[in-house]
């Protein structure tokens, strides 16, 4: 999808003028990599389907992502003060202001899918996917689990938190995508799993970098190294850590050439960039 930067800011010309308004913009349009509003392009695209009928959806990924990294740098959270190069939210502005920023972007993203004029049934599945790979069972759910760190022993404890924090909001788009393609449930939730490995491969390669780059290199700063955070790289070493990463991306090419009508090539492309990502 072209102009994806010009589809993500032009999302809240409709939102009423205020210091929230402007904090909303601050980190919505401070880029980033849009990775999950583009791989909702890319399986609309795999399944032959006019992209621009994800627009909504898109839009309203990336508003509750950008949610959940404005509250997860708060003070109460990481405490970060670095994003994308630029000051945190509550750096820029102030902290009550992200806070009501992260909460106006969690809401706006549903007021966009309300916009969809796709059928019914398939709006409401994507609000369905949406609402519970964010929510409580999802992306917050891994967020708690992530904040007690004392609960994080072993491999497999650190690889549910990356399940549900990363993973979910990286199955969502895949699956909100096939719901828009007319797939059924069995296949949503095979696009579930392949988002899962996705999100458990791009945080182990967050952990190699963090140990490989600088917080300038990344735009970002490192709460895990400043708060001695276990990590899979701590457990398992760089080398098996980076074994993990290939072999992981490798099963995602492999589910996605298994799917019946789906035209993979697009979308494997997208993922060997995400593999050879430096940021």
């Amino acid at each position: 999808m072209e102009n994806i930067e010009a589809i993500i800011s032009a999302s809240l010309n409709e939102v009423q003028e205020s210091r929230v308004r402007d904090s909303m913009l601050y980190s919505l349009t401070a880029g980033g990599k849009r990775i999950r509003p583009l791989l909702l392009f890319e399986v609309l695209k795999g399944y032959g389907k006019d992209e621009s009928i994800g627009i909504p959806f898109a839009r309203a990924i990336e508003m509750i992502h950008t949610y959940s990294l404005i509250h997860d740098d708060l003070p109460a959270m990481d405490n970060d003060d670095l994003r994308r190069g630029r000051p945190t939210n509550h750096i820029q502005f102030d902290e009550a202001t992200a806070i009501l920023a992260g909460d106006g972007l969690l809401t706006e993203a549903f007021h966009q899918i309300s916009e969809s004029r796709e059928p019914a049934d398939r709006v409401l599945g994507c609000v369905g996917i949406l609402s519970e790979m964010a929510g409580p069972s999802g992306m917050i759910y891994g967020q708690c689990l992530d904040i007690n760190e004392s609960d994080q022993d072993t491999f497999e404890e650190i690889r549910r938190v990356h399940l549900y924090k990363t993973g979910c909001l990286l199955s969502a788009p895949l699956m909100m995508g096939a719901v828009l393609s007319g797939q059924g449930e069995e296949i949503v939730n095979a696009w579930h799993e392949v988002g899962n490995r996705i999100g458990l491969a791009f945080q182990i390669q967050d952990d190699i970098l963090d140990i490989t780059r600088t917080a300038e290199d990344l735009g970002k700063s490192n709460s895990d190294a400043r708060n001695d955070k276990v990590t899979v790289v701590k457990l398992l070493g760089e080398e098996a850590s980076r074994r993990n990463v290939s072999e992981l991306y490798a099963e995602c090419r492999s589910r996605m050439n298994q799917f019946r009508g789906f035209d993979s090539a697009s979308m494997i492309h997208m993922v060997d960039q995400i593999e050879a990502r430096m940021k």
